[in-house]
């Protein structure tokens, strides 16, 4: 999977938490994700936004636009590694990012996979 197909793989998926996500569409979308804030913040910026609250439309239609996706492909990427999409809570203690970093980097597993619906990445190929 490529970065575009990722990205459109995730936008046609916007709110889908069913499934499994590859490594490759999850790290794509988040590479996108980064790349369109960070534009985001200089259209804010070269708008006269100074960072301290003011109008800082761009960047919060583009949170608004790419929270809900994010948090589905997390949820698939945790589902291709055989966890519950309910482990993402675990981000709230802080700590638990470690851990969902952990899940995020490694492969998927195809073998006694609760969530056995199709891949991303068909079988035989690199997913990432």
């Amino acid at each position: 999977m490529n970065f575009f197909d990722a990205v459109k793989t995730c936008l046609m998926k916007y709110a889908t938490f069913q499934g499994r996500a590859a490594r490759a569409e999850f790290w794509y979308w988040t590479l996108f994700s980064w790349l369109l804030s960070l534009a985001a913040m200089a259209v804010d910026q070269a708008g006269g936004a100074d960072g301290t609250g003011g109008a800082q439309l761009a960047s919060t239609l583009v949170m608004l636009a790419t929270w809900l996706p994010g948090l589905a492909v997390a949820v698939r990427r945790l589902h291709d590694v055989n966890r519950s999409g309910w482990w993402f809570l675990v981000a709230f203690t802080g700590i638990g990012l470690l851990l969902l970093l952990y899940w995020f980097v490694q492969p998927g597993k195809d073998e006694g996979n609760a969530y056995q619906s199709e891949r991303a990445t068909p079988k035989g190929e690199s997913s990432c």
